[in-house]
Order: structure tokens, then C-alpha cells, then sequence
């Protein structure tokens, strides 16, 4: 009887197995069919020659943007050298302009000599006016002292134009 029972057992359990295939076949089937009935195709497929033909239009719309990125590396490019040639200019109006600088300085040294040679030469002429004036009124009282006093007064004139010459040189 075991036989018999294993049999059945197995008889009865490929049954099952058979049965619950065919019902998740059917299954399958009335959902495919509930849905195809429920959301019919109404609107058509796309068909091969707008498929091509919209794979055209991409493709020659992917060329232009090609064309574009090319013309916009050039003017990177362009703007590229343009900024090194920027740079470099800035480079040298830079020193242009530390020389003039030092020009700037150099002359305002100058001019500060200048003017102090110019005061000390005001200074001088205003000592020549009034040691001229001071010999002019001697002059009128004593008319035999006043040749050898003019000739002192050449001497300090020279003197003085010596030292001119020292700062000038400076």
C-alpha cells in the first residue's frame, strides 16, 4: 500500500501542480485581454519614413552645433591671444611707467636744486642792489675810496658765481 499511496500522492500533487499553471495561464490571459479592451490603440506608430526623417533633421541640426562649437574654439581662441597680447602690453606700459616715475623723481630733484640756486641767487642780487646802493651813496661822499671799493665788489661777484657753479654741477 505505500506504493500505492506514493503514487497517489504524486499523481495527485502533479495534478495540482498542472492545475495551478493552467489557472495562472488563464489568469494571464483575461488581464491581457481586459486591458487591450480597456486602453484600445487609437493613436497610430510612428512610421519608418518620419523615423528617417526626423533622424535626418537631428543629424544635420548635430552638424550646425558642430560648426558653432568650431567657430566659438576659434574665437576663444582669438579672444585668448588677445588677452596675452593685453597682458603683455599692460607688462611693458607698467615699466613704461616706473621709468617715468623715475624720470618724475630725478627731474623734481633737479628742480629742487634749481630752486634753491635760484633763492640763493635772489639772496645774491638782493646783497649786489643794496651793496650797490650802499656804494652809490658812498660814492657821492667819497670819490677816492669809492674806485678801490668797486673793486672789492668785483671779487664778491666772482665769488659768488664760483659757488653757483659748485651747486650746478651737484
Amino acid at each position: 500500500m505505500t506504493d500505492r499511496r506514493t503514487v497517489a500522492r504524486r499523481l495527485a500533487t502533479t495534478v495540482g501542480v498542472v492545475a495551478v499553471l493552467a489557472l495562472g495561464v488563464g489568469s494571464i490571459q483575461a488581464a491581457a485581454a481586459w486591458t487591450a479592451s480597456s486602453a484600445p490603440l487609437t493613436v497610430a506608430p510612428i512610421s519608418v519614413a518620419t523615423l528617417n526623417a526626423n533622424l535626418a533633421d537631428e543629424h544635420a541640426r548635430s552638424e550646425a552645433l558642430t560648426v558653432q562649437l568650431r567657430e566659438l574654439d576659434a574665437r576663444s581662441r582669438d579672444l585668448e591671444l588677445a588677452l596675452v597680447a593685453a597682458n603683455a602690453q599692460i607688462a611693458q606700459d607698467t615699466g613704461h611707467a616706473a621709468d617715468l616715475e623715475d624720470q618724475l623723481d630725478a627731474a623734481g630733484k633737479k628742480l629742487a636744486k634749481l630752486e634753491t640756486a635760484i633763492a640763493k641767487a635772489k639772496k645774491a642780487l638782493a646783497a649786489r642792489t643794496a651793496a650797490a646802493a650802499a656804494v652809490s651813496k658812498t660814492s657821492t661822499s667819497q670819490s677816492s675810496g669809492s674806485s678801490h671799493h668797486e673793486d672789492d665788489h668785483d671779487d664778491e661777484h666772482e665769488d659768488e658765481h664760483e659757488d653757483e657753479h659748485e651747486d650746478d654741477h651737484d
